[in-house]
């Protein structure tokens, strides 16, 4: 079989196109490649919708850190608190098992037992928390002079909010908020570990490097496939944020710009 075939054939084999049956043995290099690829698919997937869902509850979690007001305060301290401070394997854990009882007594929520729900929703939540915690530390560094001119312009309420304060938490915080996408794209591997079950091997890309290393009893191949592919994805998030950085300090001068500075995650 060539390889463009087994591209063919197994491309999109995560989302269930294409051959039915994974390969049994004498495996290739191009079949490894091909189906930790399209594992990847779903590593994107839950990157990016957590991503994108995430931004906006964090956005709202923050304002309500920063509020004055203690029942839109401790909400969101506690919530915080709760998804910062506990593993997300764990988070995963509890989250299946509740997900499971609610299905056990009301089916409509059958989905919510699935990896492409669930999981995403447990993602969701851990990176509202983080980057919640990184636009308040930004609500709290904006110059205070900002806020005064714009109430001499007689701005108050949304419009100085969308004018003023969020462009300037977005600038602030944007670099320490690229970190977070990096480090959850990476994150989306502990779905493989969670309890979410991978329906007709539909799994994501450590899914099939796990299966190619049970089979052949060598890590060494899979595992830096595995590897190439995220760095490759870490890349591709780094230039993009990177553009987006770019266009949210383009006002200001070269030496005020905020740089992007990458730092290790110790713990997530």
């Amino acid at each position: 079989m060539s390889c463009i075939q087994t591209i063919q054939d197994y491309g999109l084999r995560s989302l269930g196109l294409g051959e039915r049956l994974l390969p049994r043995n004498d495996f290739t290099l191009c079949e490894q490649f091909t189906l930790i690829g399209s594992g990847m698919i779903w590593n994107i997937y839950f990157g990016i919708m957590a991503l994108i869902t995430g931004f906006f509850l964090a956005t709202a979690v923050a304002m309500g850190k920063a509020s004055t007001n203690k029942w839109l305060r401790k909400p969101s301290e506690w919530f915080i608190f709760i998804f910062r401070g506990s593993p997300l394997f764990i988070q995963f854990f509890f989250a299946y098992f509740f997900f499971l009882s609610l299905k056990k007594s009301y089916p409509m929520f059958d989905a919510l037992t699935s990896a492409w729900l669930g999981a995403l929703i447990v993602l969701f939540l851990n990176t509202a928390a983080y980057t919640g915690e990184i636009f308040y530390g930004a609500l709290r560094s904006i110059p205070k002079g900002d806020i005064e001119a714009a109430d001499a312009y007689g701005m108050s309420g949304w419009s100085r909010f969308r004018r003023i304060i969020w462009p300037t938490m977005l600038r602030l915080a944007w670099p320490a908020y690229t970190n977070e996408a990096i480090f959850l794209f990476h994150a989306t591997t502990l779905v493989f570990f969670s309890a979410f079950p991978a329906w007709q091997q539909r799994g994501d890309a450590l899914y099939y490097a796990s299966y190619f290393a049970d089979k052949t009893f060598n890590p060494f191949i899979p595992y830096p496939i595995l590897a190439f592919y995220f760095i490759l994805l870490t890349l591709v998030v780094v230039g993009v944020f990177g553009l987006i950085n770019k266009r949210l300090n383009r006002h200001l001068p070269e030496a005020r710009k905020a740089k992007m500075r990458f730092r290790l995650n110790l713990a997530r």
